[in-house]
């Protein structure tokens, strides 16, 4: 009999916590996601996960340490190559990658693009890295008056095609994606390929709640895939199928935003199925790291920090929750892109030792604790399920 008749993985996109040892390879010596928003804002106010034990983890402005957490505590350094949400959720999963997925400093490869031109009938607009926000306020117009597509990417491996609702219709865009899906295979597969539409008049396009994204399929087996061939169920909520193409997730619930995550995760939770259910609160991302939106970044996490006691009590006494991230991207920087970090790791359930789990070397001890609980082995990584 497994210890936890369920597990809940819940992924706070991009809330790092301090630099990792060769973040200086990546450009980011100094990023430190979760204090340095705090700094910015004179310390944040999260009472729960300060009880939890979070100011146990790192020095976090206004959040003190825990006398008595009632959480156990750590955190967790990537061992993949890359700082991508792929790759973060994939090494969480248990897929560690040797190689870094592709990346385009100076735009795609005027071959790649004429390629993708031909495909889709006509000419695109932008190819180069840039924040998404600002690209659609620079190419808009144009593209209003063209119908052409935008397409950009940044720092991570992404291939990003915006538009405008009213100009190429949703459907329309989202084909366009698995198009360049298909195209990105071998030197050019980049982690994913998101649809990023957008609607409003120039000067305030503003982009809409139906992106969409499109992964590369994991390139080994995931502890989802095992939890499916045990009979268990793996339900993703939020952009969780999109990532792993879903593969070993046996139900999916939608969710755009933090808010949406957080109901779909009670949803999952009523459901009262064994096995795991694997969450992405997507805000802290998409709407602010990527934004530089510090303060933003701040009021999410304490409107996040705030549903915790609801999310805890939907939990039954065999659940485990387990609360982390899937890299960085620190909002006080003067760049807009993820940044190499250590995740923040609570683990909380009824009858828990509040211990300090320390540094773990890998993402994938989640898969490998998944993985022991439910009475199977995993190759990578180091269960702390004896710990707890």
């Amino acid at each position: 009999m497994p210890r936890f008749r369920r597990i809940i993985l819940m992924v706070l996109d991009s809330v790092g916590i301090g630099a990792l040892p060769d973040a200086c390879d990546y450009g980011d010596t100094g990023c430190n996601t979760i204090a340095n928003t705090a700094a910015v804002v004179k310390g944040l106010r999260l009472p729960n996960m300060e009880t939890l034990g979070l100011g146990n983890i790192a020095p976090i402005m206004g959040v003190a340490p825990a006398t008595t957490p009632q959480a156990a505590h750590g955190k967790m350094a990537m061992r993949s190559a890359g700082k991508d949400t792929t790759t973060g959720h994939w090494e969480l999963a248990g897929l560690i990658l040797e190689r870094p997925f592709p990346t385009y400093p100076h735009g795609f490869p005027p071959d790649l693009i004429e390629q993708f031109e031909r495909a889709i009938g006509k000419p695109v607009l932008g190819n180069k890295p840039a924040s998404g926000t600002v690209i659609i306020n620079e190419l808009g117009d144009e593209h209003l008056r063209t119908g052409y597509p935008i397409v950009y990417t940044s720092a991570d491996s992404v291939f990003q095609i915006a538009a405008h609702e009213e100009v190429l219709p949703i459907d329309e865009l989202y084909r366009y994606c698995l198009i360049a899906r298909e195209m990105l295979r071998g030197e050019h597969a980049v982690g994913r390929v998101i649809a990023r539409p957008f609607t409003g008049t120039p000067g305030q396009f503003q982009r809409t709640e139906r992106r969409h994204d499109y992964s590369l399929p994991p390139v080994g087996s995931t502890v989802l895939d095992v939890l499916q061939d045990s009979g268990l169920e793996v339900i993703g909520v939020g952009k969780i199928k999109d990532i792993f193409t879903g593969r070993g997730v046996t139900r999916n619930i939608k969710a755009k935003n933090n808010q949406q995550a957080l109901e779909g995760t009670l949803q999952a939770l009523a459901l009262d199925l064994p096995g795991l259910v694997f969450v992405n609160l997507i805000d802290f991302d998409m709407i602010y790291g990527h934004r530089n939106d510090a303060q933003g970044y701040a009021a999410a996490l304490e409107a996040f920090d705030a549903e915790i006691p609801r999310l805890r009590q939907a939990l039954q006494k065999d659940d485990l929750l387990v609360i982390t991230a899937d890299h960085g991207c620190d909002p006080t920087t003067t760049g807009t892109d993820h940044s190499r970090e250590y995740v923040p790791l609570l683990v909380c359930a009824e009858g828990v030792n509040p211990v300090d789990l320390g540094t773990r070397e890998t993402f994938a001890d989640c898969a490998a604790t998944i993985a022991e609980n439910f009475g199977r082995g995993w190759p990578v990584g180091e269960s702390f399920l004896n710990r707890l």
